[in-house]
Protein backbone atom coordinates (compact mmCIF):
# COMPACT_ATOMS: atom_id res chain seq x y z
CA UNK A 1 0.00 0.00 0.00
CA UNK A 2 1.59 3.72 -0.85
CA UNK A 3 0.77 6.04 1.52
CA UNK A 4 -0.46 9.29 -0.26
CA UNK A 5 2.05 12.36 -0.04
CA UNK A 6 -0.47 14.70 -1.91
CA UNK A 7 -4.57 15.40 -1.44
CA UNK A 8 -5.49 16.93 -4.82
CA UNK A 9 -9.06 18.96 -4.77
CA UNK A 10 -11.81 19.82 -6.78
CA UNK A 11 -13.60 22.58 -5.62
CA UNK A 12 -17.23 23.20 -6.50
CA UNK A 13 -19.42 20.88 -4.72
CA UNK A 14 -16.10 19.09 -2.90
CA UNK A 15 -14.35 21.90 -0.69
CA UNK A 16 -17.56 24.30 -0.89
CA UNK A 17 -21.09 23.69 -1.16
CA UNK A 18 -22.35 25.11 -4.69
CA UNK A 19 -20.69 26.29 -7.92
CA UNK A 20 -18.72 29.46 -7.14
CA UNK A 21 -19.60 31.11 -10.77
CA UNK A 22 -23.25 30.69 -9.92
CA UNK A 23 -23.28 31.84 -6.01
CA UNK A 24 -20.35 34.29 -4.93
CA UNK A 25 -21.57 33.13 -1.16
CA UNK A 26 -20.62 29.55 -1.34
CA UNK A 27 -19.94 28.18 2.58
CA UNK A 28 -17.07 25.60 3.09
CA UNK A 29 -18.80 21.93 3.45
CA UNK A 30 -18.98 20.37 6.45
CA UNK A 31 -15.88 18.45 7.30
CA UNK A 32 -13.24 19.77 5.19
CA UNK A 33 -11.81 21.98 7.19
CA UNK A 34 -11.04 19.61 9.98
CA UNK A 35 -9.39 16.79 7.03
CA UNK A 36 -7.59 19.86 6.02
CA UNK A 37 -5.81 20.28 9.31
CA UNK A 38 -5.67 16.74 10.04
CA UNK A 39 -3.91 15.63 6.93
CA UNK A 40 -1.29 18.64 7.05
CA UNK A 41 -0.31 17.93 10.63
CA UNK A 42 0.83 14.45 9.17
CA UNK A 43 2.80 15.99 6.49
CA UNK A 44 0.32 15.22 3.89
CA UNK A 45 0.29 18.10 1.65
CA UNK A 46 -3.20 19.92 -0.58
CA UNK A 47 -3.35 21.13 -3.84
CA UNK A 48 -6.39 21.74 -6.17
CA UNK A 49 -7.65 20.08 -9.46
CA UNK A 50 -10.74 22.83 -10.38
CA UNK A 51 -12.32 24.18 -13.48
CA UNK A 52 -12.77 27.36 -12.56
CA UNK A 53 -12.21 30.88 -12.66
CA UNK A 54 -8.85 31.00 -11.26
CA UNK A 55 -9.31 34.66 -10.08
CA UNK A 56 -12.37 34.06 -8.51
CA UNK A 57 -11.47 30.50 -6.75
CA UNK A 58 -8.53 32.10 -4.94
CA UNK A 59 -9.96 35.18 -3.62
CA UNK A 60 -12.51 32.82 -2.20
CA UNK A 61 -9.91 30.10 -0.70
CA UNK A 62 -8.47 33.35 0.62
CA UNK A 63 -11.92 34.70 1.91
CA UNK A 64 -12.59 30.99 3.81
CA UNK A 65 -9.25 30.94 5.12
CA UNK A 66 -8.09 28.27 3.78
CA UNK A 67 -5.90 29.52 0.34
CA UNK A 68 -2.54 29.01 2.66
CA UNK A 69 -3.36 25.11 2.46
CA UNK A 70 -2.94 24.45 -1.11
CA UNK A 71 0.56 24.46 -2.81
CA UNK A 72 0.93 24.49 -6.72
CA UNK A 73 -3.00 24.67 -7.17
CA UNK A 74 -4.00 23.87 -10.59
CA UNK A 75 -7.20 26.38 -11.61
CA UNK A 76 -8.39 26.64 -15.53
CA UNK A 77 -10.48 25.03 -17.74
CA UNK A 78 -8.50 22.08 -18.71
CA UNK A 79 -8.90 18.33 -17.69
CA UNK A 80 -8.47 17.04 -14.73
CA UNK A 81 -6.32 14.63 -15.20
CA UNK A 82 -3.53 17.06 -16.62
CA UNK A 83 -3.89 19.00 -13.76
CA UNK A 84 -3.04 15.73 -11.50
CA UNK A 85 -0.17 15.17 -13.24
CA UNK A 86 0.68 18.86 -13.17
CA UNK A 87 0.69 18.35 -9.35
CA UNK A 88 2.76 15.48 -9.20
CA UNK A 89 5.24 16.81 -11.26
CA UNK A 90 5.15 20.27 -9.26
CA UNK A 91 6.06 18.70 -6.07
CA UNK A 92 8.28 15.71 -7.82
CA UNK A 93 6.67 13.54 -6.47
CA UNK A 94 5.15 9.72 -7.86
CA UNK A 95 1.50 10.30 -9.52
CA UNK A 96 0.74 6.89 -7.44
CA UNK A 97 0.85 8.95 -4.00
CA UNK A 98 -1.71 11.62 -5.11
CA UNK A 99 -5.45 11.20 -4.34
CA UNK A 100 -8.20 13.16 -5.90
CA UNK A 101 -10.78 14.33 -4.47
CA UNK A 102 -14.17 14.94 -6.45
CA UNK A 103 -17.97 15.40 -6.54
CA UNK A 104 -18.44 14.25 -9.86
CA UNK A 105 -17.96 10.24 -10.96
CA UNK A 106 -17.32 11.54 -14.80
CA UNK A 107 -14.01 13.60 -13.15
CA UNK A 108 -12.67 10.95 -11.05
CA UNK A 109 -13.25 8.64 -14.33
CA UNK A 110 -11.45 10.29 -16.47
CA UNK A 111 -8.38 10.43 -13.55
CA UNK A 112 -8.04 7.01 -12.59
CA UNK A 113 -8.43 6.41 -16.57
CA UNK A 114 -5.21 8.59 -17.39
CA UNK A 115 -3.68 7.72 -13.89
CA UNK A 116 -4.50 4.42 -12.74
CA UNK A 117 -2.15 4.68 -9.60
CA UNK A 118 -4.31 7.72 -8.26
CA UNK A 119 -6.66 7.26 -5.37
CA UNK A 120 -9.84 8.53 -6.27
CA UNK A 121 -12.62 9.25 -3.61
CA UNK A 122 -16.16 10.93 -3.68
CA UNK A 123 -16.49 14.04 -2.11
CA UNK A 124 -19.23 12.17 -0.08
CA UNK A 125 -16.50 10.28 1.63
CA UNK A 126 -14.66 13.85 2.48
CA UNK A 127 -14.97 13.03 6.26
CA UNK A 128 -13.89 9.69 6.11
CA UNK A 129 -10.35 10.20 4.37
CA UNK A 130 -8.59 10.68 7.48
CA UNK A 131 -9.10 7.16 8.51
CA UNK A 132 -8.16 5.94 5.31
CA UNK A 133 -4.87 3.79 6.01
CA UNK A 134 -3.02 5.36 2.73
CA UNK A 135 -3.77 8.93 4.56
CA UNK A 136 -2.02 7.28 7.93
CA UNK A 137 1.88 7.51 7.61
CA UNK A 138 3.67 5.25 10.49
CA UNK A 139 5.20 8.22 11.95
CA UNK A 140 4.40 11.79 12.41
CA UNK A 141 8.31 13.95 12.26
CA UNK A 142 8.65 17.07 13.00
CA UNK A 143 9.42 17.61 9.13
CA UNK A 144 6.07 16.03 8.59
CA UNK A 145 4.52 18.71 10.93
CA UNK A 146 6.75 21.45 8.84
CA UNK A 147 6.13 19.60 5.54
CA UNK A 148 4.00 22.62 3.80
CA UNK A 149 6.35 25.14 5.15
CA UNK A 150 9.32 23.68 3.92
CA UNK A 151 7.75 23.51 0.56
CA UNK A 152 6.40 27.20 1.04
CA UNK A 153 9.92 27.73 1.16
CA UNK A 154 11.16 26.41 -1.95
CA UNK A 155 8.59 28.00 -3.69
CA UNK A 156 10.30 31.30 -2.65
CA UNK A 157 13.12 29.99 -3.79
CA UNK A 158 11.84 29.36 -7.23
CA UNK A 159 11.05 32.57 -7.75
CA UNK A 160 14.06 33.90 -6.43
CA UNK A 161 15.92 31.88 -8.98
CA UNK A 162 13.36 32.73 -11.76
CA UNK A 163 14.19 36.24 -11.36
CA UNK A 164 17.69 36.13 -10.67
CA UNK A 165 20.43 37.48 -13.16
CA UNK A 166 23.69 35.29 -13.55
CA UNK A 167 24.63 32.02 -13.90
CA UNK A 168 23.07 28.70 -11.72
CA UNK A 169 26.45 28.34 -9.60
CA UNK A 170 25.85 32.34 -8.81
CA UNK A 171 22.20 31.71 -7.17
CA UNK A 172 23.69 28.79 -5.41
CA UNK A 173 26.01 31.29 -4.28
CA UNK A 174 23.56 33.77 -3.04
CA UNK A 175 21.82 31.21 -1.12
CA UNK A 176 24.24 30.60 1.53
CA UNK A 177 23.53 27.16 1.47
CA UNK A 178 24.77 24.68 5.05
CA UNK A 179 24.81 20.98 4.91
CA UNK A 180 25.49 19.35 7.95
CA UNK A 181 26.37 15.38 8.02
CA UNK A 182 26.66 13.47 11.11
CA UNK A 183 25.90 10.22 13.00
CA UNK A 184 22.31 9.48 13.21
CA UNK A 185 20.54 9.78 16.44
CA UNK A 186 17.67 7.95 18.20
CA UNK A 187 15.37 11.10 18.13
CA UNK A 188 16.25 10.91 14.27
CA UNK A 189 15.24 7.76 13.31
CA UNK A 190 11.53 8.13 12.61
CA UNK A 191 12.59 10.43 10.27
CA UNK A 192 15.19 8.15 8.42
CA UNK A 193 12.57 5.60 8.41
CA UNK A 194 10.04 8.15 6.65
CA UNK A 195 12.62 9.36 4.03
CA UNK A 196 13.41 5.57 3.07
CA UNK A 197 9.48 5.09 2.49
CA UNK A 198 8.89 8.23 0.96
CA UNK A 199 12.18 8.54 -1.42
CA UNK A 200 11.51 6.49 -4.64
CA UNK A 201 13.75 8.53 -7.49
CA UNK A 202 16.72 9.46 -5.58
CA UNK A 203 17.43 6.14 -3.45
CA UNK A 204 20.17 4.01 -4.63
CA UNK A 205 18.40 0.55 -4.07
CA UNK A 206 14.93 1.26 -3.62
CA UNK A 207 15.26 -0.44 -0.05
CA UNK A 208 13.12 0.58 3.16
CA UNK A 209 13.92 0.05 6.07
CA UNK A 210 12.06 0.27 9.44
CA UNK A 211 12.72 2.12 12.82
CA UNK A 212 13.57 -1.26 14.11
CA UNK A 213 16.21 -2.18 11.56
CA UNK A 214 17.98 1.66 11.34
CA UNK A 215 18.07 1.23 14.95
CA UNK A 216 19.85 -1.71 15.12
CA UNK A 217 21.90 -0.31 12.17
CA UNK A 218 22.58 2.74 14.39
CA UNK A 219 24.18 0.73 17.42
CA UNK A 220 25.80 -1.39 15.24
CA UNK A 221 29.53 -1.01 15.75
CA UNK A 222 30.19 -2.56 12.13
CA UNK A 223 27.68 0.08 10.32
CA UNK A 224 27.57 4.05 9.66
CA UNK A 225 23.80 5.25 10.00
CA UNK A 226 24.35 9.02 9.03
CA UNK A 227 22.18 11.79 8.39
CA UNK A 228 22.38 15.17 6.46
CA UNK A 229 20.65 18.03 6.68
CA UNK A 230 20.34 21.37 4.29
CA UNK A 231 19.27 24.95 5.22
CA UNK A 232 19.98 28.52 3.54
CA UNK A 233 18.86 32.00 3.81
CA UNK A 234 15.16 31.24 3.41
CA UNK A 235 14.85 28.21 6.43
CA UNK A 236 15.28 24.73 6.98
CA UNK A 237 14.87 22.01 4.51
CA UNK A 238 14.96 19.43 7.40
CA UNK A 239 16.62 16.16 7.18
CA UNK A 240 17.30 15.53 3.33
CA UNK A 241 19.78 12.44 3.09
CA UNK A 242 20.29 9.17 4.64
CA UNK A 243 23.33 7.05 4.07
CA UNK A 244 24.20 3.23 5.24
CA UNK A 245 27.73 2.11 5.51
CA UNK A 246 29.11 -1.44 5.91
CA UNK A 247 32.68 -1.07 7.37
CA UNK A 248 34.65 -4.35 6.65
CA UNK A 249 38.70 -4.45 7.34
CA UNK A 250 39.56 -3.91 3.47
CA UNK A 251 36.25 -2.16 1.88
CA UNK A 252 33.14 -0.21 3.12
CA UNK A 253 29.98 -0.75 1.13
CA UNK A 254 27.24 1.68 1.07
CA UNK A 255 24.16 -0.30 1.51
CA UNK A 256 21.95 2.99 1.23
CA UNK A 257 21.91 6.26 -0.23
CA UNK A 258 19.07 8.52 -0.77
CA UNK A 259 18.21 12.15 -1.01
CA UNK A 260 14.98 14.18 -0.19
CA UNK A 261 13.65 15.05 -4.06
CA UNK A 262 12.90 18.02 -2.88
CA UNK A 263 16.86 19.02 -3.42
CA UNK A 264 17.40 17.76 -6.44
CA UNK A 265 17.81 21.19 -7.84
CA UNK A 266 20.06 22.29 -5.42
CA UNK A 267 23.29 20.62 -6.29
CA UNK A 268 23.70 18.79 -3.59
CA UNK A 269 22.89 15.40 -4.63
CA UNK A 270 26.58 14.17 -4.48
CA UNK A 271 27.75 15.52 -1.39
CA UNK A 272 26.90 13.15 0.75
CA UNK A 273 28.58 10.42 -1.69
CA UNK A 274 31.55 12.71 -1.16
CA UNK A 275 31.95 12.68 1.74
CA UNK A 276 31.69 9.07 2.07
CA UNK A 277 34.79 8.68 -0.96
CA UNK A 278 36.78 11.02 1.24
CA UNK A 279 36.60 9.35 4.38
CA UNK A 280 36.92 6.25 2.82
CA UNK A 281 40.00 7.37 1.27
CA UNK A 282 40.95 8.42 4.46
CA UNK A 283 40.47 5.39 6.23
CA UNK A 284 42.52 3.57 3.95
CA UNK A 285 39.94 1.52 2.51
CA UNK A 286 37.89 0.58 -0.77
CA UNK A 287 34.29 2.35 -1.22
CA UNK A 288 31.81 -0.20 -2.64
CA UNK A 289 27.95 0.37 -3.07
CA UNK A 290 24.91 -1.14 -4.10
CA UNK A 291 23.04 -0.11 -6.94
CA UNK A 292 19.71 -1.44 -7.46
CA UNK A 293 17.77 0.11 -10.57
CA UNK A 294 14.37 1.14 -10.31
CA UNK A 295 11.75 3.25 -13.02
CA UNK A 296 13.30 6.02 -11.25
CA UNK A 297 16.30 5.51 -9.88
CA UNK A 298 18.29 6.45 -12.41
CA UNK A 299 19.85 9.79 -11.57
CA UNK A 300 21.27 7.64 -8.33
CA UNK A 301 23.05 5.69 -10.60
CA UNK A 302 24.06 8.82 -13.06
CA UNK A 303 25.40 10.10 -9.70
CA UNK A 304 27.45 7.25 -9.33
CA UNK A 305 29.04 7.32 -11.82
CA UNK A 306 30.52 10.67 -12.31
CA UNK A 307 32.18 10.16 -8.75
CA UNK A 308 34.23 8.01 -10.16
CA UNK A 309 32.01 4.18 -9.34
CA UNK A 310 32.48 1.39 -12.11
CA UNK A 311 30.24 -1.94 -12.09
CA UNK A 312 32.92 -4.55 -10.12
CA UNK A 313 30.30 -7.72 -9.42
CA UNK A 314 26.69 -8.48 -10.31
CA UNK A 315 24.29 -10.85 -7.68
CA UNK A 316 20.78 -10.68 -9.41
CA UNK A 317 19.28 -7.37 -9.35
CA UNK A 318 21.84 -6.08 -7.25
CA UNK A 319 24.81 -4.01 -8.66
CA UNK A 320 28.42 -3.47 -7.00
CA UNK A 321 30.08 -0.39 -8.21
CA UNK A 322 33.22 0.43 -6.61
CA UNK A 323 35.17 4.18 -6.41
CA UNK A 324 38.51 3.90 -8.48
CA UNK A 325 40.46 5.41 -5.27
CA UNK A 326 41.88 8.08 -7.74
CA UNK A 327 39.28 11.11 -7.82
CA UNK A 328 38.16 12.82 -4.91
CA UNK A 329 35.37 15.09 -4.63
CA UNK A 330 35.92 18.53 -3.48
CA UNK A 331 33.37 20.54 -1.75
CA UNK A 332 30.84 22.81 -3.95
CA UNK A 333 32.67 26.10 -3.46
CA UNK A 334 28.78 27.20 -2.96
CA UNK A 335 27.77 25.75 -0.10
CA UNK A 336 29.58 25.47 3.73
CA UNK A 337 29.63 21.32 4.66
CA UNK A 338 30.20 20.53 8.55
CA UNK A 339 30.74 17.22 9.45
CA UNK A 340 29.81 16.22 12.85
CA UNK A 341 31.31 13.67 15.14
Amino acid sequence: MTTVKCVVWDLDDTVWDGILLEDGDVKLRPGVLDVLRTLDERGILHSIASRNDPAAALAKLTELGIADYFLHPQIHWGSKSDSVRAVAEAFNIGIDTLAFVDDQPFERDEVRFAHPAVLCVDALDVERIPGMPEMRPRFVTADSRERRHLYRADIRRKEAQDVHHGTDEEFLASLSMRFTIGPAAERDLQRAEELTVRTNQLNATGYTYSYEELDAFRRSPGHDLLVAGLEDRYGTYGKIGLALVERGEDAWTVKLLLMSCRVMSRGVGSVLLGHLIRAAHAAGVKLRAEFVPTDRNRTMFVTYKFAGFTQVAADGEVSVLEHDGKHLPGIPPYMDVTVED
